[in-house]
């Protein structure tokens, strides 16, 4: 992975927030790093003689974030609501928000108090995919644990309160110096130093270290025929529309790598094995659908039927979701996004794109593996709550 850090760029730098906007972009220019509002980072630093953490606020993403992007939140606090046992999430965006320094700025990450817990100037947290495929591999605990013998591993925990309560815990007698960085297993990795360059230098490294060992160990050679269809868009859309309940807007993918991922055996279990990073499956539901035949109407209903089994599994006072697909992939041939505009099926089919070149290369590892349907149901549900927590 290049590092694209520029030594004349950071010197004109007024503040150490504008560096933490400058590093910040950095990371959110790669998209094998972040994906449309995904990762954050913070910097620590005094306002008016009191320890704030400034953290990446709701909404923004790494790529464009500027200096009002970043929620100031009093550190001390912070590091409280770490200690407590409970803590839901209205209450946690509560007293972040009552914690805020500047009530106008924008509501802090769901992950404030784990930056917090982190006793370092600069901390920077990515989804980077070479650390994630090597995570969702059958092996990827024995992988990682080899890779980055000097990183605090954890294992899968939901995003918020009960993942810094965790890590809280883990690291209350921690040398902080013993360690590089932390890797979330499922989810991410996270790098700090109170030098910015190191931080990010660090992240660079590291992601560079697990891609030579997919270089070396999943290589995955795209095989490609064309493949005519008489496939009907309009009738897609139609059916779709029907189903979400609005025009949808499509995204038609049929790049090499599209077309041989659709061309796999056993195409739906293939298929069907969950989300790359957890934070995903609010853009993309848990599976696609999966046509294997032309009745496109029977297959949607079905999808819908699995989906409202996969709700009524788990849920507890939920409000269920439209329970269409977000996509499809059609056997050989393609993978098909639907959006409300434009850009929410082009974000679609960006994630769909990482996650398919994530999976054929964890298979070369053994197998790809997700966090479970459960996780991936409490993930998805909590997602939308969090959405409207901040409203």
């Amino acid at each position: 992975m290049d590092n694209l850090w520029n030594e004349k760029k950071a010197a004109a730098c007024k503040s150490d927030l504008d560096l933490r906007v400058y590093s910040s972009n950095l990371l959110g220019q790669n998209d094998e790093l972040v994906l449309h509002g995904g990762g954050n980072t913070s910097l620590k630093s005094k306002i008016n003689g009191e320890d704030v953490l400034h953290v990446k606020g709701s909404g923004w993403d790494l790529a464009s974030i500027e200096a009002e992007g970043f929620a100031p939140v009093k550190l001390d606090v912070l590091l409280e609501m770490a200690k407590r046992e409970h803590l839901s999430d209205s209450e946690m965006v509560h007293l972040q928000r009552e914690a805020m320094t500047d009530k106008s700025a924008p509501n802090p990450s769901v992950e404030a108090i784990l930056h917090a817990l982190i006793p370092y100037k600069f901390v920077d947290h990515t989804h980077a995919d070479a650390i994630v495929t090597i995570s969702n591999s059958v092996n990827g605990d024995e992988h990682i644990v080899k890779l980055f013998p000097n990183f605090l591993i954890v294992d899968y925990i939901m995003p918020g309160f009960e993942l810094a309560h965790t890590i809280y815990k883990m690291t209350k007698d921690l040398d902080w110096e013993s360690i590089d960085g932390i890797i979330l297993h499922h989810h991410g990795i996270f790098t700090f130093d109170n030098d910015a360059k190191k931080s990010y230098d660090k992240m660079i490294e590291a992601v560079t270290k697990a891609e030579n060992f997919l270089d070396e160990q999943a290589v995955v050679h795209i095989e490609h025929n064309y493949v005519h269809s008489d496939c009907d868009i309009g009738k897609i859309t139609k059916v779709l529309s029907a189903a979400k309940g609005y025009e949808v807007s499509i995204n038609i993918n049929q790049s090499p790598l599209a077309a041989y991922y659709a061309s796999q055996p056993n195409l739906k279990e293939f298929a069907s094995r969950g989300v790359l990073t957890p934070e995903h499956i609010i853009r993309t539901k848990r599976v696609p659908l999966v046509m294997e035949d032309t009745n496109l109407e029977a297959a949607v209903e079905k999808y819908m039927q699995e989906y409202k089994s996969y709700f009524e599994k788990y849920a507890t006072d939920e409000v269920m979701l439209n329970p269409a697909p977000n996509y499809m992939i059609i056997k050989n041939l393609a993978v098909i996004s639907f959006g409300k505009d434009r850009k929410e099926a082009a974000i679609i089919n960006d994630i769909v794109n990482h996650t398919m070149l994530a999976v054929l290369r964890a298979d070369k590892l053994g197998g790809y593996q997700s966090i479970s349907e459960k996780e991936s149901f409490a993930m998805e549900y909590w997602e939308l709550e969090q959405a409207k927590l901040k409203k």
